[in-house]
């Protein structure tokens, strides 16, 4: 962390974001200043926290149709509309609308940007109110129960008792375990989908490739680039594309790209973009740069590694879901290596081992990781088939 300097620099609604401000960002916060602070397990009070969210769909008269659905580390609450800094559709509207699996003539839709997240939620790029200065490094560390914490006082200020379900994919399906673990109580049913229960060494061993990559580009300043007036646009670039590479398949690439030659019919014998695969990371780098904060990638990687749930319950994963009166459909893909079909059964094992209700199914698909995002049927089908059972018995009725 470096050390102050005579100017605050650019506040966070003054700081341009892509091609968007903060401050313009559209839809709804949840500001809690002068409200109790929020607990973290590093042991800091993270006061006046703001939530930036989205919601979708009609919450009905009982409140009981409420889904929470968990973005990824690279996604944000923008999950079923024009994004507004990229202009790109949402990241999971082919599953979001209406007569998809989460329907919105039949479910009220709630997607929160995560603590320590760039899109609005309290984190690095805020302003810290006790200083008037950009946090930066200076934010305190996260963990996946922070995050699960923070969504709690969302749901909390909505009204919403019991959530009909908490959905999410990769480090979404971290946050939805993290509910069913923490508030058992407050979710009728629990969909991790290409999730684990811990982060292993591999994944540990690829964050960090990120991480360097971010803290040895020159501009990242130590941590300290927006109160200098600078981007880490390389070393954050850089990262982008090492953990693509994570969210795909070998056959996925070989048969997208191959060894097919960029816009060329020989190779240059230099250090140019020869191969199509080349370039598609170089372009999976330069656009991430435009929606995403290097710092908040620092500290959501972080709170990733330290997600461990039979860790938190004396080494015992079976523990951490005891007393749990949830419906659970965990999915994994066949291809994905990132977080392999052998994690998801260890789950299943353990809710196994203390009688929940657990479904589980493995999608045949050579799109890797990045499955859930894209359009598998199979996958579409197995999430409709379970919301709807679940939305019979909670009495959730088609409209």
């Amino acid at each position: 962390m470096s050390g102050s300097s005579n100017s605050p620099g650019p506040t966070a609604a003054e700081r341009p974001l892509g091609f968007a401000r903060l401050r313009d960002l559209p839809g709804h916060r949840l500001d809690r200043h002068g409200q109790p602070p929020l607990p973290l397990d590093c042991g800091v009070a993270l006061g006046d926290l703001t939530i930036a969210y989205q919601t979708y769909g009609q919450l009905n008269a009982d409140r009981s149709n409420a889904i929470l659905v968990c973005h990824a580390l690279t996604g944000d609450q923008f999950a079923a509309e024009q994004h507004p800094v990229t202009g790109k559709p949402g990241w999971w509207q082919r599953v979001i609308r209406s007569g998809g699996p989460l329907d919105l003539a039949r479910y009220h839709i709630i997607c929160a940007n995560v603590l320590g997240g760039c899109m609005g939620t309290t984190g690095p790029t805020e302003v810290n109110p006790a200083t008037g200065e950009v946090y930066g490094l200076r934010f305190p560390v996260i963990t996946i129960r922070d995050m699960v914490r923070a969504q709690k006082l969302l749901i909390d200020h909505l009204g919403i008792d019991r959530l009909f379900a908490v959905i999410g994919g990769s480090m979404g399906a971290m946050q939805a375990l993290q509910w069913a673990v923490d508030y058992p109580e407050r979710v009728f049913a629990v969909v991790p989908i290409a999730g684990a229960a811990r982060h292993s060494a591999q994944n540990i061993a690829f964050h960090e490739v990120g991480r360097q990559a971010i803290m040895a580009d020159p501009e990242w300043c130590g941590g300290d680039y927006l109160r200098q007036g600078k981007r880490p646009e390389r070393g954050l670039a850089v990262a982008r594309m090492a953990a693509h590479i994570t969210y795909l398949s070998e056959p996925a690439l070989h048969r997208k790209f191959g060894r097919t030659l960029q816009n060329r019919a020989h190779v240059t014998y230099g250090f140019d973009a020869d191969f199509q695969v080349e370039s598609y990371l170089r372009h999976q780098g330069s656009s991430f740069v435009e929606r995403f904060d290097a710092n908040s990638y620092l500290y959501i990687t972080r709170a990733m590694d330290y997600f461990d749930l039979a860790g938190d319950h004396g080494g015992v994963l079976a523990n951490a879901f005891r007393g749990s009166v949830a419906r659970f459909l965990l999915i994994s893909f066949s291809s994905d290596w990132l977080f392999p079909t052998p994690d998801s059964r260890e789950i299943v094992h353990a809710l196994n081992a203390v009688a929940a209700r657990v479904s589980f199914v493995e999608i045949e698909t050579d799109a890797g990781h990045d499955a859930f995002l894209l359009d598998v049927p199979e996958f579409w089908r197995t999430l409709t088939g379970f919301l709807d059972g679940a939305a019979e018995q909670r009495g959730i009725v088609r409209p």
